[in-house]
This record gives C-alpha cells, structure tokens and sequence, in this order.
C-alpha cells in the first residue's frame, strides 16, 4: 500500500491533516508517544523536570503535578492570522477552545508598555511625546485606509518601491516608534524590512490591528490545556479523511531507489510511500545548521510587573532596546530580538495561582543566558528555571529530486506566522500549487455539508 508520508513535529500533523483533506493518502509515524514532536506539551510537571535533568521532584507549593501542560515551544495564533484560518477552515476548531492573550506589550529603557494599535490607544500611550502621538496616529489611519487597490488610498506611496523606512520619514516617526512598530506590529525579527516596498509591511500592520479588533485585549489567541491540543486536533482531521496515524513507531530507515524516496522502514517491516514530510532529526545529511534558539522556561507565582496583572501576555524587546550586537546577522540567523511568552493556570496549563513565562531569542554568543538577562530581569522572582539551547536547522534543497520535504526548525518569535509560512512552503513544494484557503473550505462542504459549516 503507497502513502503520503508524515514523522513528527506540529507542521507535520498539521501538513497530513490537510494533505488527508486533499485526498492523498496518509500514514503519519511518530517516534514519540505522543503527538507533536518538539512542539509538544509536557505533563505532569514531574515530566518536565525529568526532561530538563533537575535531580528533585516539584517542591510542594508547585501544586499538583498532572495540573501541569508546559509547552516546549510556545507560540500564539494572530486571532486574524494563517494558522487561524487553516483551523477554521479544515474545522480543526471543532476539538478546541481558545482563551484571548490579555495584553501584548514592548520593552523601552528599562520599563514594559503596550502597544498601541489603534488611534485611541497611540492617543494614550506613555510610549510617546504628545507631537510623536498626533504622528503616530496619523500612520495608523493612513495604514488602516491603505488599499492596494486603491491609488487614491496611496498618499503619494507607491507600495511596491516605496521603501519602509521613506514611509516612517514621510510621517515623521522616531526611532522608539519605528522600533515598536517594525517589530511589535508588524513582528519583524530584523530591520532588514526597512530598506523594502513597504506593501508587506502596510498588510502586516493591517493583520495586527484586525487581530486585535476581533477581541479586543490583544491581537493573540492561546489554547486551553496548551499547544500540545493542536496536532492532536489535525490528526483527528486526518483520521476523517481516512489517514492512519502511528504513536511509539521509531524510524529505521528512508528507503530511496534512483535518488528518490520509496517508503520508510520501521521494525522490519516497509511502508511505501511517494513522498515524505520530516522534521530536520530525521535527515541529518539533508539540512544545514542555520543558528541556535535559547528557550528558558520560567515557572512563577506572580504575574509579570506593570502588565495590569495580566493572566497572559507576550512582551518584545526589540534589538535597539538593549543593544545586542547585529554584526553576526552574516553568520547566523538575523533573530535578534528577544520574546517573552506567559500563560498561566488561567489556560490550564498551571496549578492554581501559577504562571508559565517561557523567554527565547536567537543565539549570537557564547553565553546565550547573558543575552536573554534583561528579560529575565522583567520575570523576576523566578521560582524555577528550564534552559534549553536548541540547534536550528534549515533544508539544504527543495526535495524536488528527493521527494523529501523537510519541514525548518521553530524559530525564537512566539506567534505562528513563521510557522504557517513554512507549512504553505512545504506545501508548495510538494503540489507545486499555492496554499488556497478558499480551496480548503469547498473540499470540507464537500464532506460535510455546506450548512454544518
């Protein structure tokens, strides 16, 4: 019997639900026994210390262990975002429940603000001068009227050359703002955007504010009982559509003839398959190593400071905020800023009147802990630390001759659009079509009815 092939990770659950909802025929093998690979939640919390090699066992005040669901990797959806709509269009949605973010906030001189998103909120922000906010709000408007097409919503922009940063010098921004706006709206990693047409940017700002219109406190949505909830419900999805999942099933061998893949061999026994779809452990000789994540998982019994005692929040320290050297961009991953995630018993993921504040970064020096010290400052007490230093790793080809797609490492951002960015990729790659929502949505009223849609 020949398969679409999947192993591991949450790109791939997420890949065979929707390859299973195309038609092809999945088996998806997890050498793990449970689903998600890396992406994983770890529970009861007993799990995780073991895993991070803490001779103890949980102290008493950390409450119950199996009220513990500690992402690895965590990351919030735009609630306006791809994943989002990946979600409601396969009706993934129907096995979850999602609770808002309560706040998205940025790091200036030492001192956490939110970002402000809409005219009111730049309008009342502490972030700016009275003049800056007057500009500030004049972007904003501009940017939520902006239509690309439109010319008459242009003002004198051409979004495909006007670059970014004649943009900001158009209406007259300062660095500070520039800095939050690049990297807490429209969520870049790097300035590299600055010097290109600023249309990528204009719809990443848009995405941003429409997020946060659906709901209000901020533009994120986060999973009751954790990420872990996620390729559990696209395997579910999968299961529908006639695909075989295999939990505990470890990986012998790729098998190849003429260059290109043929099955996987587990056991002793081969599936065949036509292509295959792997996280990066699986083909070693197939990847290239691109730069390393640090991810310090901190466990606290308080909210963090000046956040209005927030149950859930995200915080970006932009790279100019604490002058962390970007002269290794060459190198390495330009990653430079540096993310804080934190969630709490509010989302089941904690015992009662605990927080999981989960820091990450992309690694430039030899004491990546040191890096990540002004957000760990922001955290302060911290009841218990897990520092993790992961290698990224990136295909080293298309997988066209091969018919190996190889999905990239998680990178430091704590939101999914990078990760959508390379499901759609792999997608790509594999069918040679682009990713089409639209499309999803007609194949599931196919199934299931166009009115239980």
């Amino acid at each position: 019997m020949k398969y679409e092939s999947y192993e591991e990770y949450d790109k791939e659950c997420i890949l065979s639900g929707i390859m299973s909802v195309n038609g092809k025929k999945v088996l998806h093998m997890d050498r793990n026994p449970y689903y998600g690979g890396e992406s994983s939640s770890i529970t009861p919390l007993e799990e995780l210390y073991k895993r991070f090699g803490l001779p103890d066992s949980p102290p008493e005040s950390m409450g119950r262990g199996r009220d513990w669901n500690v992402d690895l990797i965590p990351k919030f959806l735009m609630a306006n975002g791809q994943l989002v709509k990946m979600l409601l269009y396969t009706e993934v949605t129907r096995y979850l429940d999602f609770k808002v973010v309560e706040g998205s906030f940025v790091y200036k001189g030492g001192k956490i603000y939110k970002v402000p998103s809409t005219e009111s909120e730049a309008l009342a922000s502490n972030l700016m001068g009275m003049f800056e906010k007057r500009r500030f709000r004049k972007f904003l408007v501009f940017v939520a009227n902006f239509d690309e097409n439109d010319p008459k919503t242009f003002e004198g922009v051409d979004p495909k050359t006007t670059t970014m940063r004649d943009v900001y010098k158009k209406f007259d921004l300062g660095q500070d703002v520039i800095d939050f706006t690049g990297h807490a709206l429209a969520l870049y990693r790097t300035d590299d955007y600055l010097d290109q047409p600023c249309l990528e940017t204009i719809n990443r700002i848009k995405l941003y504010s429409e997020s946060l219109a659906r709901y209000g406190k901020s533009p994120y949505l986060y999973p009751l009982y954790g990420l872990g909830e996620l390729p559990q419900g696209f395997a579910r999805l999968s299961a529908i559509y006639g695909g075989t999942y295999m939990l505990n099933k470890p990986v012998d061998e790729i098998v190849m003839e003429n260059g290109r893949v043929v099955g996987v061999k587990s056991e002793g026994e081969v599936a065949r398959c036509k292509q295959l779809i792997c996280d990066p452990s699986y083909v070693q000789d197939r990847v290239r190593k691109a730069g390393q994540v640090i991810r310090v998982i901190c466990i606290l019994s308080h909210p963090i400071k000046n956040t209005n005692d927030a149950n859930s929040c995200q915080i970006i320290i932009p790279q100019n905020q604490v002058n962390r050297n970007s002269e290794f961009t060459i190198m390495f991953l330009s990653s430079l800023d540096i993310y804080v995630c934190m969630i709490s018993y509010a989302h089941n993921v904690a015992a009662q009147g605990k927080y999981i504040a989960i820091v990450s970064t992309t690694v430039e020096t030899s004491d990546p802990e040191t890096e990540i010290q002004p957000a760990l400052e922001l955290l302060e007490p911290i009841d218990q630390k897990f520092v993790a230093i992961s290698d990224l790793y990136e295909p080293s080809d298309d997988g066209s001759e091969s018919q190996i797609f190889c999905s990239r490492a998680y990178d430091a951002t704590t939101h999914f659009e990078t990760t959508c960015n390379d499901i759609k990729d792999i997608y790509k790659r594999m069918t040679g079509t682009d990713f089409d929502f639209e499309n999803m949505k007609r194949k599931q009223n196919d199934v299931f009815g166009e009115d239980e849609q």
